[in-house]
């Protein structure tokens, strides 16, 4: 199984943005001196959490300041940038990076995200099936025309193409149950983000329709399924629950306040209302239980391992600042305890 970091690139009181920035570095520098498979990039608009707002440049730097990580994108949001451009800033990355990259793409969960970049919210699923159809058209033709609902263009001329061929290995970011199957019949590995709408122990049936629709659309091999998951690893039982216990709160509390403002929003799909219900009343305890995998590495392991049995997980994204106020220190001796303890276990 791959195991890859997840990094948001955390804003917090009392950094400045030059800090914001040097320490997240600093954290991809130590995971490549760990050990670590892979490193995996998000994206964030309007946010004060984050400073990632450009994942590709910040690839880019990841890509010179280290040699063998590989480096993804979790995940590129389609509807909010241009079909063209997005391939060649890629295909440039992936040779910036000497194959290095791994490509994850998705629509944005937010509408608020939509709203900055004039781009309707409704449209998204939409516009995220068109672009990239337009994005393997660049990569994989010499010359090419499109003929799309929002874009067009006529015999385009699109280089540099990926190192990677036919390019780099796309996965595709889930969070709503209705994702599943579409994803399925479209072919494309996963990467499931359970904190909005489902608990750890809920993903079984979705990822069968996931697999169902896969084999049923005739895709051949077995399809991939990777899975965000917060970890924190200490020496004991109370430093994992209380270490991480205030960082992982405000993101409880922020995730049920987004939720809950995009309930009415054209776009959405499932019930978010009920979704912001649940997060909104659910206490530090329920959080443990379904959303994140706490513990030492005597409870982690395990825990771990029987996701990857149960779910048939291909791939592991794992958070170290849940919340993203933990001190650096915290992150960097959670990184290492994940890194000695936990992954050798995984592979």
């Amino acid at each position: 199984m791959d195991c890859g970091l997840f990094v948001e690139f955390p804003y917090r009181d009392g950094l400045t943005e030059q800090e914001a920035f040097a320490e997240s570095f600093a954290l991809v520098d130590a995971a490549e001196a760990c050990g670590v498979d892979s490193v995996w990039l998000s994206e964030y608009h309007f946010a004060q959490i984050s400073v990632l707002s450009s994942p590709l440049m910040v690839a880019s730097a990841i890509a010179a300041r280290t040699k063998r990580i590989r480096i993804g994108l979790a995940v590129v949001l389609l509807p909010l940038g241009h079909p063209i451009r997005l391939a060649e800033d890629i295909a440039t990355l992936d040779h910036i990076s000497q194959g290095r990259v791994e490509c994850g793409i998705g629509r944005g969960t937010f509408p608020d995200t939509h709203d900055g970049f004039q781009s309707p919210y409704h449209e998204s699923r939409e516009r995220f099936e068109e672009y990239l159809a337009v994005i393997l058209k660049a990569w994989t033709t010499e010359r090419f025309s499109f003929a799309g609902k929002y874009y067009q263009c006529h015999d385009l001329y699109v280089r540099p193409k990926p190192l990677q061929q036919p390019h780099p290995p796309i996965r595709v970011g889930l969070t709503s149950a209705e994702t599943f199957p579409i994803i399925g019949r479209m072919g494309y590995p996963i990467i499931i983000n359970p904190s909005r709408a489902f608990a750890l122990t809920d993903l079984g049936p979705y990822i069968q329709k996931y697999r169902d629709a896969w084999h049923d659309a005739g895709h051949p091999g077995q399809p991939q399924v990777g899975l965000r998951v917060p970890l924190y690893v200490a020496d004991t039982e109370a430093q994992a629950y209380s270490e991480p216990r205030d960082s992982a709160m405000a993101a409880v509390t922020g995730l049920g306040g987004r939720v809950a403002r995009s309930a009415s929003r054209r776009g959405t799909t499932g019930n978010w209302e009920h979704e912001a219900e649940t997060i909104q009343h659910m206490s530090y305890d329920d959080w443990l239980r379904d959303k994140v995998v706490f513990g030492t590495p005597d409870t982690v392991v395990p825990r771990l391992q029987h996701l990857r049995d149960v779910l048939g997980l291909t791939q592991l994204l794992y958070e170290v600042n849940l919340g993203r106020q933990l001190p650096y220190d915290l992150q960097v001796r959670n990184l290492r305890m994940i890194a000695t303890h936990v992954l050798p276990h995984l592979r």
